[in-house]
């Protein structure tokens, strides 16, 4: 039985995937990296800000440097945030998917985005108080595919809820759009619906049931499926 509901951000409740890679694109661009939308959507999209930049570095043959990287990270931030500030950028259907879960389960966000990213969006969306915790990748040391922000979400609701029973991991459905955030969720013992709206890619099938978009699920078929 589900008892609680964890939410990413980018790609699943917000149309914002084109806009990091717009944003790291322009970051990259002076150090004479060229980013190109195919690779970022088939190997890097999933990824927190730092192991994006940690890895397209190590791919073109260059020292990493933590305080460069450091950096990259701060720049790419408010060339994003200064995109984002004045767009409503939720999927359609998703705000209202997540008002239908709040009646029903306690709802926590798990993203790889920067906390002050994910408060704008989810306060521009008047989402925010919907949700008992939100969780960025300031949170936690290693991003997904790591299980490490599911496991902290978890403990954290467990934390502020109090519930008794404790909620388990089997009893927290994930909802994902990556490969990344679907094996995260897996290694943290989580149940997981896959969307295929930001990127579609192959993976996705990991996880318990895959649909096109929030706008397409229905709440009682969907847990209906995951008894």
């Amino acid at each position: 039985m589900i008892r609680a509901i964890i939410f990413d951000l980018d790609g699943t409740l917000a149309d914002t995937e084109p806009i990091h890679f717009a944003a790291f694109a322009e970051v990259l661009a002076p150090a004479g990296i060229e980013l190109t939308r195919e690779e970022y959507f088939t190997r890097l999209i999933g990824f927190d800000d730092r192991d994006c930049f940690t890895a397209v570095i190590t791919e073109r043959g260059r020292a990493i440097d933590p305080a460069a990287i450091a950096a990259l990270v701060a720049r790419k931030a408010a060339v994003y945030q200064k995109l984002i500030a004045e767009r409503d950028v939720l999927y359609p259907g998703a705000a209202e998917f997540v008002r239908q879960c709040a009646q029903r389960f306690p709802l926590a966000i798990a993203t790889g985005t920067l906390r002050v990213e994910a408060d704008m969006i989810l306060r521009r969306a008047g989402l925010n108080e919907l949700f008992v915790d939100v969780l960025a990748a300031e949170d936690v040391e290693h991003g997904k595919p790591a299980p490490d922000i599911f496991v902290a979400a978890l403990g954290r609701l467990g934390f502020i809820l109090r519930s008794r029973p404790p909620i388990e991991p089997a009893e927290c459905l994930v909802i994902e759009d990556t490969v990344a955030g679907v094996q995260a969720a897996r290694a943290a013992g989580m149940r997981v619906l896959g969307l295929t709206q930001s990127a579609g890619q192959p993976g996705l099938g990991d996880a318990d049931l895959v649909r096109s978009s929030l706008a397409a699920t229905d709440l009682d078929d969907l847990l209906r499926r995951l008894r």
